[in-house]
């Protein structure tokens, strides 16, 4: 369509009573080129809710894995030159696609993320501008030591990168995206930031990050050990060469 690449929106749906409105943003999109795919991870309630859309997207089954698997299965199965991730519970605002791409494109990098809202389970927006800055690439680096810096359903990049790094790691049931960007980092790509929100991130009672903590502090501190020391070097090289 008019020269633009395509781009693939991945949807993992697993019991989420708000994909209904995850899938209709993604449709919303000013963007003319895009596929849609949602992957259920195995559900068992909410389906009737995806089937006025079953028309305008792809829809593929699988038997219950995990986030990260089913990403794993719908990014293997997109054709977009460019993938994005959408949380079933999430909301994207209607230039979303075409303004990270246009960004993508202007400043040659394959893989970039951007600012977002902290919405309720209503779909009021309850906190602005979530997403941290930082002053240089080393204070954005140094982050990863401590956090993951990144909203996931921000970020937009290549297939060809998120492959060529692996995918996401499927024994990570919580903090894959995390991990996935620390390879990326310490593959020596340069993660874009586009300063504007938009996304809206849903906080309510059964989203994963406050129903699994136990686990998902255990992975982030595993995550930690083992990425410290790399990250450390990488830091070090940059400085050394004037990155940053």
């Amino acid at each position: 369509m008019s020269g633009l690449p395509l781009v693939t929106i991945v949807i993992p749906f697993y019991n989420c009573p708000y994909i209904d409105q995850a899938i209709a943003s993604a449709l919303e999109q000013q963007y003319p080129n895009l596929e849609i795919i949602v992957v259920d991870d195995g559900s068992t309630r909410y389906q009737d809710r995806i089937a006025p859309y079953l028309d305008r997207i792809s829809y593929l089954g699988k038997a219950n894995g995990g986030t990260a698997t089913a990403l794993n299965h719908g990014f293997r199965m997109a054709s977009g030159r460019y993938i994005a991730w959408l949380s079933s519970d999430d909301w994207l605002y209607p230039d979303k696609i075409a303004q990270q791409v246009h960004f993508m494109q202007q400043h040659q990098l394959q893989i970039s993320y951007t600012d977002f809202h902290g919405m309720n389970e209503h779909g009021a927006i309850t906190h602005l501008n979530q997403t941290i800055k930082f002053s240089n690439e080393c204070a954005f680096i140094e982050a990863f030591k401590s956090f993951n810096p990144i909203n996931g359903c921000t970020v937009m990049m290549t297939k060809d990168l998120f492959f060529a790094i692996g995918g996401f790691d499927e024994k990570l049931l919580y903090t894959h995206d995390y991990d996935a960007w620390i390879r990326i980092l310490l593959a020596g790509q340069r993660i874009g930031y586009l300063n504007l929100p938009l996304t809206k991130y849903r906080w309510h009672a059964n989203m994963g990050s406050r129903k699994h903590r136990p686990v998902i502090s255990a992975e982030i501190k595993a995550i930690r050990a083992r990425t410290r020391g790399p990250l450390t070097q990488l830091l070090k090289r940059y400085r050394q060469i004037g990155r940053c």
